[in-house]
């Protein structure tokens, strides 16, 4: 009798279970998965495309070749929206304009530095802002330098 009851007992517990189980995974099936997508901010896309136009830079430096104008593009970092989680600050400002005056200097036929250096210190000046501000993509930034 005490192992009738057990058994009874058992397979209760066990048919209460299954049903939980089969109702949880209906539940889930019947619900549509909205993923969030990555949205990169305008001051990403900007980064990523100063990124490509120093590349060209650096090319052109090491072919040789006389560089073109300043690009406009780089203002923009006055102006650019941030993403949502970071709010433009007396740093940042400080080193947008450090670095603009910088990047000038690289188009700068005048100045008595190599344009090798020039390139140099201004690809630095973006070093030394995402140190403080947004470190990941230090390492891409140093595959600038010219070496």
């Amino acid at each position: 009798m005490k192992y009738l009851l057990c058994f009874i007992s058992l397979a209760f517990v066990l048919s209460c279970n299954s049903n939980v189980k089969e109702g949880a995974k209906q539940e889930e099936k019947s619900e549509k998965k909205v993923y969030d997508m990555y949205e990169p901010s305008e001051m990403a896309n900007l980064m990523n495309e100063m990124y490509a136009i120093n590349a060209k830079i650096k090319a052109d430096i090491l072919a040789g070749n006389t560089l073109e104008e300043f690009p406009s593009a780089f203002l923009e970092i006055h102006t650019a929206e941030l993403s949502d989680f970071k709010k433009r600050n007396a740093k940042f400002e400080a080193f947008s304009n450090i670095y603009i005056q910088a990047e000038k200097e690289v188009f700068n036929t005048e100045s008595s530095l190599s344009v090798e250096e020039r390139f140099n210190n201004a690809v630095g000046v973006c070093i030394s802002c995402h140190q403080t501000e947004c470190t990941g993509p230090i390492p891409r930034i140093k595959k600038l330098l010219i070496k």
